[in-house]
Order: structure tokens, then C-alpha cells, then sequence
């Protein structure tokens, strides 16, 4: 069955410098963790089966709200780190992505991860973006504001988390956060690695200027990660004078995978709002309407941002690219209801190709 993400055509010029071996054995593949589909105790459930059956990192989204209202979900997922912590050995965690800067004040969110990265040391990252009205606006009542408020913000609160988890009595005065006296007591020896969630090319160069780490979504056409996203991480590493090779390159790899290709199809339903243009959904930040409108794409355009296959060999095809552009790790996020079901059948008939394949 023909994936429905057209190919990522990569020319070896584009590809980052270094070892070639060496790029290949830091692939990791993980699990995307869908709070906004399945409750606590369910999503904890199907995190620690994917430790079990071979994924190497779990990434739970932070929603105060679902992208839909029926069935929907909304599980806190600092809460919810802290068991998975606990239920788990060896899986790398942390979230894909929350938003320091609003509903959280940075000093909090360095509290929460300060003490997450206490309980499970050396694996827990921070993954951070500029946020949704969706999530922002009805916990806070505030009105949205525009992309260049959002990003100072984030740059603010990351410099200030920063501080909070190497320094103590703490006090700040910035444009928009201020501590006084402030200390963290339980934080981890080695601080926590804060990584970037980019979708344009400002926060892309942000990462690369002073994350440990970028995220992106996969989908989303060939020349947004060859010619915008991933330039733009460089350019922010040499800005900032720094090397590339420890920057992890993370990608949520969007998957639809089954035996039985009309289930793989419409699966993808469960997320038509992915499919959801920045225009249409900008200013939405009711679930119910939102849901709305994803109902009302045909399935052909709510599996648009998925690589649906029966096909093990076809997800390898649809996502060499992705790695051949320098991503290393990469996080499978599944829309179907059964995820026992994706997970088992993915570590099985996918996982060994893409490690004897890629890595």
C-alpha cells in the first residue's frame, strides 16, 4: 500500500559532516506518548510495553487540552513523568513538548524537572516549545499574544531555568520573569538537557544557539527540513560558536502501521487536526470546535501527515530520509486506539529493519 508522505529527496552534499558509522550508531527510536488520546493509568501502561519491547525513549505531549473533546484527554505530564520514571528502567524521557512561559512560570517547570531528573538520573530531557492558544488561553484567561512575545519568553525562561538548576538564591529581573532569592534544594548533579521544538526557522536557529537538543514534526515536505530547518539549526550553532555533534536532532515520525492497510488507513482519523493548516486552527482554542472541524476532512487529508503502510519495507523507504538529513532520533507517534497493537507489531516487523538498515 503506497505511504501517503511523499518522499524526502536528500542529495549527500545536504547531509551533516561526520562519520558516517559513527551518525548511525547514535539512532535512537522512541515512543510518542498520546496524552491527548488516552488517560494516565492507559498511556502508562502502553509506555512501559514499549521499554519492554524495544524502544529506547518515551515523550508524552503537555496539553491542558485535547485537540478534541469527545474522548478526549488531558493528563498532566509532569505528574505523569514521575511514575513513568518509576515503572521504568532504562527508556530515555520527557516531554514533546511544554511550554515554560505561560500557564507554568519557568521557576516551577525548573522545580518539577529539577526533581524529575533527581529521581531518574541522566534520563529525563525537557522539551519546550512557544506554545498553543489551545493549552495558554483557557487556564489562563490571557489573550494570546504574537510569535516574537512568545519567543522572548521561552529564550527568558530557559536562560532562568537554567540559572535555577546551577545556581542558588537566585534573583532575576528580565522583561517578562523575576525570582528573588530563589532556589531549587533537589536538583540533579548533571542538569537536565532542554531541547527546542521548531516549526519555522526562528526557534529552529534558537536550538542550534542554545538548546541541547531540536525537535520537529515529520510531514510537512522535503524543503521545510532540507533548506529551512535544519540550516537554520546550524546557523545557530556557529552563532553561538558551538559544535554540532552533541546537539541531538530529534523528529516525531508520524505513523500508521498495520497488517491490514484499510485499519492503517483509518486510523489516521483519530488525528485529522494534525491535517489542520496553521490558518485554520490559529486562533481555535475550544476542543469542540477543533474537533469539528477535523471531522469535516475527507480521509484522504487527515492521513496526509502520516506514512500509512502495511509494508515494513515501505516505512523504511518513507523514513531513510528523515536520517539521511542528519535526524537521530526518532519518535514514532501512532493515531490508532489499539497501541498495544501498534507497538507490538512495530517492534516486531519494523524495529530490526530500521536498526539492521539505519542503525
Amino acid at each position: 500500500m503506497p505511504g501517503l508522505v511523499p518522499g524526502i529527496h536528500v542529495d549527500p552534499r545536504d547531509k551533516p559532516g561526520g562519520d558516517e558509522e559513527k551518525e548511525r550508531q547514535l539512532l535512537k527510536f522512541g515512543y510518542k506518548a498520546s496524552a491527548e488520546q488516552f488517560g494516565p493509568r492507559e498511556l502508562l501502561e502502553f509506555s512501559c510495553l514499549a521499554e519492554d519491547v524495544g524502544f529506547d525513549s518515551v515523550f508524552v505531549s503537555d496539553h491542558f487540552q485535547p485537540w478534541k473533546h469527545t474522548g478526549g484527554h488531558a493528563p498532566f505530564s509532569f505528574a505523569w513523568l514521575a511514575a513513568l520514571g518509576v515503572k521504568t528502567r532504562r527508556v530515555q524521557i520527557g516531554t514533546s513538548v511544554a511550554t515554560p512561559t505561560f500557564r507554568y512560570h519557568p521557576s516551577v517547570v525548573a522545580q518539577a524537572f529539577g526533581t524529575l531528573g533527581v529521581m531518574c538520573p541522566d534520563r529525563v530531557v525537557l522539551g519546550v516549545g512557544t506554545g498553543e492558544s489551545l493549552n495558554e488561553v483557557p487556564a489562563t484567561g490571557m489573550k494570546w499574544p504574537g510569535f516574537k512575545e512568545r519567543q522572548g519568553r521561552l529564550r527568558e525562561s530557559i536562560a532562568l531555568i537554567r540559572r535555577l538548576w546551577t545556581e542558588e538564591r537566585v534573583t532575576f529581573e528580565g522583561q517578562h520573569y523575576r525570582t528573588l532569592a530563589a532556589t531549587i534544594y533537589d536538583r540533579p548533579e548533571k542538569p537536565v538537557p532542554i531541547w527546542i521544538a521548531a516549526s519555522g526557522p526562528t526557534a529552529a536557529a534558537m536550538a542550534g544557539e542554545i538548546g541541547d537538543g531540536f525537535i520537529c514534526t515529520s510531514g510537512k515536505g522535503d524543503a521545510l527540513y532540507r533548506e529551512t530547518l535544519l540550516p537554520k539549526v546550524e546557523e545557530g550553532l556557529k552563532r553561538a560558536g558551538r559544535p554540532g555533534g552533541n546537539l541531538e536532532r530529534m523528529i516525531e515520525v508520524k505513523v500508521s502501521f498495520d497488517t491490514e492497510p484499510k485499519r492503517a488507513m483509518e486510523d489516521t482519523r483519530h488525528w485529522a487536526a494534525l491535517a489542520l493548516t496553521p490558518e485554520e486552527k490559529m486562533s481555535v482554542e475550544d476542543p469542540r470546535e477543533m474537533e469539528r472541524l477535523a471531522d469535516a476532512l475527507p480521509i484522504e487529508r487527515a492521513a496526509s501527515r502520516w506514512i500509512v503502510s502495511s509494508d515494513p519495507e515501505e516505512q523504511l523507504a518513507q523514513i531513510r530520509p528523515y536520517v539521511d538529513l542528519g535526524l537521530t532520533h526518532l519518535v514514532f507517534h501512532a493515531p490508532g486506539p489499539d497501541q498495544p497493537r501498534f507497538l507490538k507489531l512495530y517492534a516486531e516487523q519494523v524495529l530490526p529493519l530500521l536498526r539492521s538498515k539505519l542503525g
